[in-house]
């Protein structure tokens, strides 16, 4: 199987395949995969179920170790697909806290970071075409 990212990718029922295209991907598409859940009342606000996550969201931990707890978005990482939230971290074995990463289909988020003027567009352009 080759490694290049194909662009005339479909889709395939193959996990396989599902795992490779999202491992392969170039950040631009794997920006679309880093999302979560909103919260009942923005999801009420922004007549929109998924957003995607960005520095300075707030949220909360539904699956996990850390479950029930919240905290900022800290750093997202595209190319692991992970996030990292402020205050969570594991002790390692030599006593230094590190912090842990955690995949974005177990987030939801709570409040967002509206300093973006683009975000705060896309959001409002979504919110419209909902209404239609």
């Amino acid at each position: 199987m080759a490694k290049k990212f194909s662009t005339k990718w479909k889709s395939s029922k193959q996990p396989k395949k599902q795992r490779k295209y999202r491992y392969n991907a170039p950040l631009h598409i794997k920006q679309k995969f880093i999302s979560a859940h909103l919260s009942k009342e923005l999801r009420e606000k922004y007549k929109t179920r998924a957003l995607q996550l960005r520095k300075g969201d707030t949220v909360k931990i539904m699956v996990g170790q850390f479950k029930g707890k919240t905290g900022k978005v800290k750093k997202v990482d595209l190319k692991k697909a992970k996030v990292y939230i402020e205050g969570i971290e594991i002790l390692k074995k030599d006593g230094t806290k590190a912090d842990y990463p955690i995949d974005p289909s177990n987030l939801m988020i709570t409040e967002l970071n509206l300093e973006d003027k683009k975000r705060l567009k896309s959001i409002e352009r979504k919110k419209k075409s909902k209404e239609k």
